[in-house]
């Protein structure tokens, strides 16, 4: 396994679940365990940097936390609003009712059908599962969104965000204040990305969110542990064909500060992005024909945490001590920042409280570019430390690229592959657990679990 984030610490885990506890797994890092799951220490507490919250209906990554006895984070509340670049276009109350009332007269019944959209995309994404329960796989991300949604999930595929709500009566004032920066905020791009990773990070932002306590990434050490696999801390360069008695054999080559070693493997699955933006430079040779995995590019995202007081002034609160809000989104002004948010440690305690506005506290600002001292001034009135980690967070999604492929080759697979349609931390937890059965089924002969069409009927049938 070449990857030690959640894609990888997954995989390993759903292989030895199938294949048993023999079998010999090897993941190769070059970085830390964890991948974009990671924390930033600020003034002796640690704080997410990488993908800080997970949605209620994330059922891999729940029953990993199950199953490592770790526990989810206490929940701190804290308001949100949308920030236009002058004003504040739409501001959330501590009144449920009086939330639904604003969105109401703000933009009709927009709210509403966007809701209804989403969950009905969640509705059939969720039949993933059960598929998964009962051993499916699939060798295409292609394969595996028709499984779930037929033609209408592939056509969500190509067609954007924008579009597809215009189509179901969202109006366009809704798409631009609300829409907008709730994918701003998860992917950093506009609603011109395609509506199936749109929808999955808006059913992100409706549903209720957890973390774990003492940091998200502690799933990923888990799972190593607990698979008892064999971390290789080196840089992959490449994968090559060898052939033993019919049989494919894959030798990965790699190097770290011993120096360049090569090892043999049956089974190999690549569970980090493969092209040039992610840093990732892995080259596949002896293949006939030679495999092409390059897709486009990916989105640079910076997460800059600041110890600092927060200029509320900016967002039109001349007096901080009024300034109610935890979260602040952005349409798309200012293009400086994507959103900001006043963070909670990995671990909370009984009597943890949201710093008060006028303190000093930890904020969380994701940026496309790193911020200049400038920026931090309009967003600070002043600030002990900025520290900074920057993600090659998601593939750029467009509405017209063509959907990769889970199989590079007869046990060489791509898990990655599936961030192509909508990318998650969940959703990579899923393509773990498909290329897993789809390496078992493979290895098995038992093709049958493979690419199966109606899948649904037969389901049913088996139940």
């Amino acid at each position: 396994v070449v990857g030690a984030g959640v894609g990888g610490s997954a995989v390993a885990h759903f292989l030895q679940q199938h294949f048993g506890p023999r079998v010999q797994i090897d993941v190769f890092e070059k970085g830390t365990v964890g991948g974009r799951l990671a924390t930033i220490s600020v003034n002796k507490q640690h704080y997410e940097s990488g993908a800080a919250s997970l949605h209620s209906l994330s059922l891999h990554m729940q029953d990993f936390v199950k199953q490592l006895g770790l526990r989810h984070r206490r929940e701190v509340g804290g308001r949100s609003a949308i920030f236009n670049g002058e004003s504040l276009v739409l501001e959330e109350t501590d009144w449920y009712l009086l939330n639904l009332f604003r969105l109401w007269w703000h933009y009709g019944i927009s709210f509403l059908r966007l809701q209804l959209w989403v969950e009905e995309v969640m509705e059939k994404f969720m039949r993933i599962y059960k598929y998964q329960a009962h051993g499916y796989a699939f060798s295409g991300v292609e394969e595996l969104l028709y499984s779930l949604g037929e033609a209408a999930f592939i056509n969500m595929s190509r067609r954007s965000v924008a579009e597809s709500l215009l189509r179901v009566g969202v109006s366009q004032r809704f798409i631009d204040d609300v829409v907008s920066a709730v994918l701003r905020a998860s992917y950093g791009q506009s609603a011109a990305m395609p509506a199936f990773a749109g929808a999955m990070s808006l059913a992100g932002a409706q549903g209720s969110l957890w973390s774990v306590e003492g940091g998200n990434k502690l799933v990923c050490s888990g799972l190593l542990k607990l698979t008892k696999a064999n971390v290789i801390h080196a840089t992959v360069t490449s994968v090559t064909l060898q052939q033993t008695d019919g049989k494919p054999l894959y030798q990965v080559w790699y190097e770290n500060e011993a120096g360049v070693g090569s090892d043999y493997y049956d089974i190999v699955v690549i569970a980090t992005p493969l092209h040039p933006d992610s840093g990732s430079s892995i080259t596949f040779g002896g293949f006939d024909p030679p495999i092409a995995v390059a897709q486009g590019p990916f989105q640079p995202t910076v997460v800059s945490l600041v110890h600092g007081y927060l200029n509320s002034s900016y967002f039109g609160f001349p007096d901080p001590k009024l300034f109610p809000f935890a979260t602040i989104l952005t349409t798309d002004f200012p293009s400086f920042f994507l959103a900001l948010d006043n963070l909670c440690p990995v671990n909370v305690s009984a009597s943890f409280r949201r710093r008060q506005p006028q303190e000093a506290a930890v904020w969380r600002v994701r940026s496309p570019q790193p911020l200049l001292r400038s920026q931090l001034k309009t967003l600070f009135r002043s600030y002990y430390s900025v520290q900074t980690a920057e993600w090659q967070a998601h593939p750029v999604h467009s509405p017209h690229g063509p959907l990769p492929r889970f199989m590079l080759h007869d046990q060489l697979f791509h898990l990655n592959a599936l961030e192509w349609a909508a990318s998650s931390v969940e959703v990579t937890a899923v393509a773990a657990k498909n290329v897993a059965l789809l390496a078992f089924n493979r290895w098995y002969q038992d093709l049958d679990k493979i690419d199966q069409k109606d899948l649904m009927h037969k389901v049913k049938t088996e139940l």
